[in-house]
């Protein structure tokens, strides 16, 4: 016994997921038309990974592999290395980063914001809504930054 679902449309030319609308049609059958809709992804990926792993193979089947001292010596901007790579890191440097991250994130929160802040103001019932919604999001955004200010995080000596 297979569960079905009772579909159906008023238009015959309308694609096929509108057009079982009011017909009986299965599980399967709904999920095989909803992953037409996937297949272009699919091939995209396919086809993403075909030409990668193709130029890596043709740089490996056509390409000079002479390797000397020289060659496969580590440099560090063209210079040789004058110490160890596994040179620990101030903390700082780490935190300076992670501040970067997470300031550039919000801060790229604002621009779908920003995008439809027109449409926002148009629309009466929105208008107070989104102000506010924004204004807020700047304020944890202000307050976070002046304790990462005050605690001395931005203070690199």
């Amino acid at each position: 016994m297979s569960s079905s679902l009772i579909v159906g449309t008023r238009n015959s030319e309308t694609p096929a997921i509108q057009r079982a609308f009011f017909c009986k049609i299965t599980i399967p059958e709904i999920s095989a038309i909803m992953l037409e809709n996937y297949f272009p992804v699919l091939v995209f990926i396919v086809v993403g990974l075909a030409v990668g792993v193709s130029m890596v193979l043709c740089g490996r089947i056509f390409g000079r592999f002479n390797p000397d001292q020289n060659k496969c010596a580590p440099y560090e901007c063209g210079f040789d290395t004058f110490e160890n790579a596994r040179v620990k890191f101030d903390v700082r440097y780490y935190l300076i980063a992670i501040l970067f991250i997470l300031f550039d994130i919000e801060i790229a929160f604002l621009l779908p914001w920003a995008s439809i802040v027109r449409d926002i103001a148009a629309n009466d019932s929105m208008r107070v809504f989104g102000f506010f919604e924004m204004l807020v999001f700047l304020a944890v955004l202000v307050v976070g930054y002046i304790y990462v200010r005050a605690r001395g995080a931005l203070d690199w000596e």
